[in-house]
């Protein structure tokens, strides 16, 4: 299976990125998708994630109403849209798979994208 992200970059607060992630080698309808993200000298965090069949999403708190995750099963792709970013949104951000339960636990999910990059000034 490979997961690979991309789509962050540089943006001054109150700005847009979307982000997108694509999945080969298993069947992409198998897995739950979710979005995470690591800031400097923190802990991976969960940020989101999606069914398999899109009809139920999970938010942290804390982006709640400003994310937005959504796939796309013809393109095998997961997305988060992120609006009125905030420079405490300044993280790597990493998209991953999980074929259990939908779960906010990283320990769970079978297999991670390589990480891109969100910058998010004040």
């Amino acid at each position: 299976v490979q997961l690979q992200a991309w789509g962050g970059g540089s943006v001054q607060a109150g700005g847009s990125l979307r982000l997108t992630c694509t999945f080969s080698g298993r069947p992409f309808s198998s897995y739950h998708m979710g979005w995470f993200r690591q800031a400097p000298g923190k802990e991976r965090e969960f940020v989101t994630a999606i069914s398999r069949g899109g009809m139920v999403a999970d938010y942290t708190a804390s982006v709640k109403g400003r994310f937005t995750i959504s796939r796309d099963s013809a393109k095998n792709a997961v997305y988060l849209q992120m609006n009125s970013l905030k420079p405490e949104d300044t993280a790597v951000y990493y998209c991953a798979a999980d074929s259990g339960v939908l779960t906010r636990s990283p320990n769970v999910y079978d297999y991670w994208g390589q990480g891109t990059q969100v910058t998010v000034s004040s």
